[in-house]
């Protein structure tokens, strides 16, 4: 729940800035200046750069909790008990102890989206975020796969 606030705290710092910064870029464009119209144009680009990246992780956040309660619903998600911290963090020990075998289901299934989910997780687990977000990514793009169209 923490990280649905701080989304929504995030969302609307950012719909701030575009709204405070489409004013200034307003008047830059506006002022006739050939500087202040290519600094008007650059600070409408910047808050769009920004809306696509905010947009991205945000359905990314989408994607990966329904499959996440998907694999919930199937009684599929690893159901180690590993000790974990007062915060609530899995130890990073006891997440590395179990995470060959979820790296061995990936090599033994590379099409399967629910070992890649669970790859994600074991990577989460031991710390290491950029590979926990590329698993849980192939995972959301196999599952898109394997959809039936329509």
């Amino acid at each position: 729940m923490s990280a649905r606030i701080g989304v929504t705290v995030m969302t609307v710092a950012l719909a701030l800035y575009i709204v405070l910064v489409g004013q200034r870029a307003w008047l830059l464009v506006t002022s006739g200046e050939p500087v202040g119209i290519a600094m008007g144009l650059a600070l409408v680009v910047l808050p769009l750069i920004a809306v696509w990246a905010v947009g991205r992780e945000i359905w990314f956040g989408v994607r990966a909790a329904a499959l996440g309660r998907r694999l919930e619903a199937e009684d599929a998600l690893p159901d180690e008990q590993l000790v974990t911290r007062p915060s609530g963090r899995v130890l990073r020990d006891e997440a590395d102890a179990v995470f060959p075998a979820y790296r061995h289901a990936v090599e033994t299934a590379p099409e399967d989206w629910r070992a890649w989910y669970r790859l994600g997780l074991a990577y989460d687990g031991s710390g290491d975020r950029r590979r926990a977000r590329s698993a849980v990514r192939t995972a959301i793009r196999l599952e898109g796969r394997q959809r039936p169209a329509g």
